[in-house]
């Protein structure tokens, strides 16, 4: 029998439903479910999980694993019909992957929420199998467990709930070890899941920059802006193939996706809707796995203060794209040093903007200037931003003395496009400078700069194991989920 929620009072009014909204997508469905349809008849259906070896938000931040999963069972173990598996183009295969893996990280003052994508594909150190995909630990050590505890004589059903643990375990461990960070908490949906909230929700609108038709995922779509129901999202966020940059594109569908599912609720109040609040709670109760040490909603207390433009999707960065390994399999290669210095820098304890910053880094053209004694710094880093969307300006040495310290100029330090560079660069100072036109933006480095194109910052730097055909992606601009409509992607 699934543990039970701890109540924790009466349930919160809307304006913090709402602010957990923009936390993250599907776990947010989850959580409002909780919060607004008869907790209790919820919660008795939601499977509930312990034992995970998950932390308890001592390091300043409550840490959630999202794992979205490819399974051929619902959260219960009951078979998916042939029916819902050919919706799912999941086929008759029984292994488990992990489809999606994203580390939410949320600050204790309950102000930001920054989701940080892992790409599926990344090799890297799995505990107990040795190197491997990340998307295969669960599965992997699932099967490996699952089989020895078979030749033990135990039986097939507890061998499989028994393997189940130990696959989560694993993968749990496996985030942790990548990123440097512990995790507080888990959730895991399903296929199934991912298909149901969607409808529940009245479907989620993206936009294309291409025509799409890629048999293995359904996705067929023309170009542009449109509203895609469940089966329709479901290919549309699990087509890699086809794509420009494989599965790291998925990933931005991915982070659209979740960030317009955030905008969209928050805008149409879709959770003041009893039919929907209906279809919400049967879909979360078929395809949602909770850890049971979890207070759900004295954490969406918490978070009453959060808004869409203070949610960001971000992804670790990738050293090579397309690395061929002993077996002549394609894996994406991630260096666990770069990772942890990305995502360190990241949740360090900056604080969060008081508005959204929802602008396309291709408007905004960034001058850079070298004062710091490190040669060829200016262009480094203005390859950085290039990388990250921004256009190239100027770029020289800096003649106007010694700086302080590395800044961002601009007309007046509420400039959005000063913003938006200040943060794709490791958030510098925002500097007003009354000599600047209301259109420019400048970068001054100087020598305590230790951000992205700095000898310091090693996710642009690949390490001395990469092949000189290696193809590194440095992390793109972050996706707020405080943008006014959809942003078209590949």
């Amino acid at each position: 029998m699934p543990s039970r929620l701890p109540r924790a009072g009466n349930a919160p009014e809307f304006g913090p439903l709402r602010a957990f909204i923009a936390g993250a997508a599907v776990l947010v469905l989850v959580i409002t479910g909780l919060a607004w349809h008869s907790v209790d008849a919820l919660v008795s259906n939601i499977e509930r999980i312990g034992n995970l070896g998950l932390g308890g938000g001592r390091d300043g931040a409550v840490d959630i694993l999202l794992v979205g999963v490819d399974s051929r069972t619902d959260a219960h173990g009951n078979p998916l019909t042939g029916a819902e598996r050919a919706m799912l183009h999941a086929g008759d295969e029984v292994g488990t992957n992990t489809d999606t893996i994203v580390l939410i990280r949320v600050p204790n003052d309950g102000r930001s929420a920054t989701a940080i994508s892992i790409p599926r594909d990344s090799y890297v150190e799995i505990p107990g199998l040795g190197k491997g995909k990340i998307n295969s630990a669960y599965g992997a050590t699932k099967e490996t467990q699952r089989m020895k505890l078979i030749n033990q004589g135990v039986s097939e059903a507890d061998a499989d709930k028994q393997s189940t643990q130990a696959g989560r375990q694993a993968l749990i461990k496996t985030v942790a070890n990548l990123t440097g960070i512990t995790v507080d908490h888990y959730a895991e949906v399903s296929l199934l899941g991912f298909v149901l909230l969607t409808d529940a929700v009245g479907g989620v609108d993206v936009c294309l920059n291409a025509p799409v038709d890629e048999w293995m995922s359904g996705a067929e779509f023309p170009a542009g802006r449109q509203r895609l129901n469940g089966p329709q999202a479901l290919s549309f966020v699990r087509q890699r193939h086809d794509l420009p940059r494989g599965d790291l594109d998925r990933i931005v569908r991915q982070q659209v996706f979740m960030a317009q599912l955030v905008h969209q609720m928050l805008s149409a109040k879709t959770l003041g809707n009893p039919t929907k609040l209906k279809q919400l709670s049967d879909g979360v109760g078929r395809s949602v796995v909770l850890d049971d040490n979890w207070d759900v909603l004295a954490f969406l207390q918490q978070l009453k203060d959060l808004t869409g433009g203070q949610v960001n999707f971000e992804t670790v960065p990738v050293a090579d794209l397309n690395e061929t390994i002993s077996t002549g399999e394609s894996v994406v290669r991630v260096d666990p040093k770069a990772v942890k210095a990305y995502v360190a820098a990241m949740v360090a304890n900056r604080p969060a903007d008081p508005e959204p910053i929802g602008i396309d880094p291709a408007t905004v053209t960034v001058d850079v200037y070298n004062a710091s004694a490190v040669g060829g710094l200016a262009g480094q880093v203005s390859q950085a931003l290039q990388g990250k969307g921004f256009r190239s300006g100027n770029v020289g040495n800096y003649t106007g003395g010694t700086p302080a310290g590395s800044r961002v100029l601009a007309a007046n330090t509420a400039d959005v496009k000063a913003k938006a560079v200040a943060r794709a660069l490791g958030g510098l100072t925002v500097v007003a400078d009354p000599t600047l036109s209301a259109d420019s933006v400048s970068v001054v480095l100087a020598s305590d700069y230790s951000g992205p194109g700095s000898a310091a910052s090693t996710m642009f730097n690949p390490s001395e194991t990469s092949s000189p055909t290696a193809t590194p992606v440095p992390p793109a601009p972050p996706i707020s989920a405080g943008q006014n409509g959809p942003k078209c992607v590949n």
